[in-house]
């Protein structure tokens, strides 16, 4: 059990970044697939690219599902590896995955058939909705391998190896963005695909990543077994143990991602351009947020081992460590998206309308970066602790608060569309400051699983 050693011991700031680093480094792959895939979505037009951010949102509220798994599964699991109980480790594992085949399924069968109905609840337009239609049934066939793959990279991050889940993540972002142009434009025996293309080669990917993941497993990267999950009777004690401490952070994502079904109709109110400007924000804006919860991960990692092994000092000197690294991350970020929103915005579209919108939600949203950030990370630290009451009820009150302020803010005093971005800014603002006193108090701590 070295690598739990280095975890509960030694110096803290170091082992931040050893956990830390990989999952960065998966992270960027990420964003840089992001960007690629809207960069060569914005050749085909301004529709296209709202095609994909209204379907990005749907994509969030499939994801915001998935938290209740690896939530529950992160601290469980971290909590036993630093209790040195490996066969415990191991069983909350396998209920884990049986979960994520489960829910998965679900998921598919239910995306398949209401896509259409979702885009048109959005208020996009009949053009961008038959764009939007193949693109997300598509990705929705893929579900219960995504929902895996989730589940497989939770429970090694858990188990302090954040390399193993970064190596299947990037080899899958890589043949991610490979893939975009060629499905995308097409080449010599491949047909142009469009829009769906971009989707087709995500799934194709999800595919590739799930198969390194087996690979890793069957390699004994883990240090202990998963072998015969399939076999392991459901024991629904445990699986309501993971249901109880990941519903809160799934419960406070949901409400963020339904929150946003609303936004997106006020965006539309302003045309296609509107929301393909909203893509391109936010977008950029992942470079923030991915980094944020790569340090999340480690942060919950180190407090639930730490908590299993009965330091909870370290675990707190641990936590704040990580929010201190990831404010000044987003702080060289804001100073990005507020001197060259333009030149940023430029790279991805030529349509003014669109351009304009991009370049102001970089500048409002630029102010709020450092609080995402913050949020984010103790919204890890309460997590590895299995204390997620706190982050739902300050992240699903301030989340709900989001509407109201955007309907005041653009047509109460008819700011117009930044109205919605001034929204967000100032919410993300008032979260982060309540989670840091909540968290300050320490309650979370006593947290017994």
């Amino acid at each position: 059990m070295a690598r739990v050693k280095t975890i509960t011991e030694g110096p803290i700031i170091s082992t931040i970044f050893h956990l830390a680093w990989p999952v960065v480094a998966s992270m960027f792959l990420e964003f840089a697939l992001s960007i690629t895939d809207y960069f060569w979505v914005g050749y085909l037009g301004t529709p296209e690219q709202d095609a994909v951010t209204t379907s990005m949102v749907v994509s969030w509220t499939v994801f915001a599902t998935i938290a209740i798994i690896i939530t529950g599964l992160t601290a469980l699991v971290s909590r036993a590896v630093g209790a040195k109980e490996e066969a415990r480790a191991s069983y909350i594992s396998k209920q884990g995955i049986q979960m994520a085949i489960g829910i998965g399924l679900i998921f598919c069968i239910a995306g398949l058939s209401l896509t259409p109905h979702l885009l048109r609840f959005m208020k996009a337009s009949p053009h961008v909705v038959n764009l939007g239609v193949p693109y997300l049934r598509i990705y929705f066939l893929a579900m219960g391998v995504f929902f895996i793959n989730d589940a497989l990279g939770a429970i090694f991050r858990a188990s302090g190896d954040t390399k193993s889940p970064t190596i299947a993540f990037a080899a899958g972002t890589v043949l991610n963005i490979i893939l975009d142009p060629l499905l995308i434009f097409g080449w010599g025996p491949i047909p142009r695909m469009g829009v769906t293309g971009a989707a087709l080669a995500t799934v194709l990917s999800v595919l590739a990543c799930f198969v390194i993941f087996l690979a890793l497993v069957l390699r004994g990267r883990l240090e202990f077994s998963l072998g015969g999950w399939h076999r392991t009777r459901p024991d629904f004690r445990m699986i309501g143990k993971i249901l109880k401490i990941g519903t809160p952070i799934s419960m406070q994502n949901l409400v963020f991602v339904f929150i946003y079904w609303f936004i997106i109709q006020i965006v539309h109110h302003y045309g296609d351009a509107a929301g393909a400007g909203m893509g391109i924000g936010n977008r950029m804006e992942a470079l923030s947020y991915l980094i944020a919860v790569a340090f999340s991960v480690a942060a919950s990692t180190l407090v639930g081992q730490n908590l299993g092994a009965k330091k909870p000092e370290r675990a707190e000197r641990c936590a704040w460590g990580t929010v201190g690294i990831v404010a000044l991350e987003t702080f060289l970020v804001s100073v990005f998206f507020i001197t060259i929103p333009g030149i940023i915005a430029s790279i991805f579209t030529s349509d003014p309308e669109a351009h304009k919108i991009a370049v102001d939600y970089l500048i409002i949203l630029g102010l709020s970066q450092i609080f995402m950030g913050i949020e984010i990370v103790l919204e890890g630290a309460f997590s590895g602790a299995g204390n997620t009451l706190p982050p739902m009820v300050v992240s699903a009150t301030w989340s709900v608060l989001r509407l109201p302020l955007a309907y005041f803010f653009c047509f109460g005093m008819d700011i117009g569309i930044n109205g919605i971005w001034w929204s967000l800014t100032i919410t993300s603002f008032f979260k982060a400051v309540i989670l840091l006193f909540w968290f300050k108090k320490g309650n979370w701590k006593k947290k017994k699983l």
